[in-house]
């Protein structure tokens, strides 16, 4: 069901806690608070979602990913999905530190590898050939959390200053290097 498909309430529900996990992380958002923003009973988010961390993960997806790594042309996709991250909007931002402020729990631990594998991995690896494509992918989306890691959760002064078309450039070869090795 697309957020455009469910329900008032529902997507009422979805849309506050989008933005409150977004500002206020998940630890420090209660389902209390997403009620109280949505105008509606707490047990109502409950019955919609099953839980907190359900919504939390269902609201925390960054499909702009699963989309540019499906749609982009393979032996481009370098440049063009490092651009494409760095050129997106706040709430991909938000969205990336709220599911790396998230973990430390076992059982969020392992919805967020099981997110990360959805979002990045598998959609990245249907696409590449070869016997180690599952290590290329893999090592790709370390690539990329890394850059968004020094950049968004580090915050590295010297990073954000660059030129973005350099980095862009630089950090593109790295992981087009990972989709399509070169022979030999």
């Amino acid at each position: 069901m697309t957020r455009s498909e469910r329900p008032p309430t529902k997507d009422a529900i979805w849309t506050a806690a989008a933005e409150l996990f977004g500002e206020q992380g998940y630890a420090s958002t209660s389902v209390r608070d997403i009620a109280a923003r949505a105008g509606i009973d707490a047990s109502l988010v409950i019955r919609h979602f099953g839980s907190k961390e359900n919504l939390f993960l269902d609201t925390m997806k960054l499909d702009l990913a699963v989309n540019a790594l499906r749609d982009l042309p393979v032996d481009t996709l370098g440049e063009r999905f490092i651009d494409l991250m760095l050129t997106t909007d706040e709430q991909v931002r938000g969205v990336y530190l709220a599911l790396l402020r998230a973990s430390g729990t076992d059982a969020m631990d392992t919805r967020l590898r099981e997110a990360h594998e959805e979002s990045f991995v598998a959609p990245l690896r249907s696409r590449l050939t070869g016997p180690d494509a599952e290590i290329r992918a893999r090592l790709a989306a370390a690539l990329v959390g890394g850059l968004l890691y020094s950049l968004w959760a580090v915050g590295d002064e010297t990073l954000l200053a660059a030129d973005h078309d350099s980095v862009v450039r630089r950090y593109g070869a790295l992981l087009q290097e990972l989709i399509t090795p070169r022979e030999g």
